[in-house]
């Protein structure tokens, strides 16, 4: 199925979370309807038809165990991924009793979460849009496995963190684009405050510093937008 015509219904009580999450999952071609509730989620379910769930599981009126329980009753093949702030062993076998097809604990990066949506969609349906798989890039004389968070260069290897590892994502997702300041910081810190685009300035500091073997390679700010990931000579390619 086209990625464009799944429709996910998105539960989430927390304002702020919620639509951070809608507007991401928009953005990556996913049209997306909010509930803040799981009265309000069940309620929608009925009037509308959609191919995934994300349900929060800590919800007023009605908690997620409970929703996905009733979306259940109506359909057994729906995937369903429940959001969750609780670790405990108990809340993993009740979800799985329910038959959840995953979990995801907060806090998590949006690229966490759509590597998980694109993982268990694929159960369903095989043919989904294989670029969205795609990890692995040439970054001029570099290569980047975003999977194994791994950046090369000839006999050079740099583990990086996980926020080290989105972002060099995204600046490859732009590769010569200019990747907005605004919705890094939305995506991967959640909140574009003053604070964390502080934590982000660091972040392009070390990754500038990893990529200086390769003087073909430039990572830019550009004033008042955000950043740019110039490859001069050997523009980036993806591979699956």
């Amino acid at each position: 199925m086209d990625k464009q015509k799944v429709k996910l219904l998105l539960a989430e009580d927390d304002p702020n979370l919620g639509t951070i999450l809608k507007a991401y999952l928009e953005a990556k071609g996913f049209p997306t309807t909010l509930c803040v509730d799981g009265q309000e989620a069940y309620d929608q379910y009925l009037k509308e038809s959609f191919d995934f769930c994300i349900l929060d599981v800590m919800m007023p009126l009605k908690d997620g165990f409970t929703l996905a329980k009733e979306i259940r009753k109506i359909d057994q093949k729906i995937p369903i991924l429940f959001l969750t702030a609780k670790t405990m062993q108990e809340d993993i076998i009740e979800g799985l009793k329910i038959g959840a097809d995953d979990y995801i604990t907060k806090p998590f990066s949006m690229e966490e979460l759509l590597l998980r949506i694109n993982a268990i969609y694929r159960r369903y349906s095989p043919d989904l849009d294989k670029s969205m798989q795609k990890t692995y890039f040439h970054i001029g004389e570099y290569t980047f496995d975003f999977s194994r968070q791994l950046l090369s260069i000839q006999d050079k290897q740099q583990k990086l963190t996980s926020k080290e590892s989105q972002l060099l994502k995204m600046l490859c997702d732009n590769a010569n684009d200019v990747l907005n300041r605004s919705d890094a910081l939305k995506r991967i810190w959640f909140d574009d405050n003053y604070f964390n685009a502080r934590s982000m300035d660091v972040y392009i500091a070390k990754l500038r510093k990893y990529l200086q073997d390769d003087p073909n390679v430039e990572l830019m700010n550009i004033h008042g937008k955000g950043f740019k990931l110039v490859i001069n000579k050997n523009r980036v390619k993806k591979q699956k």
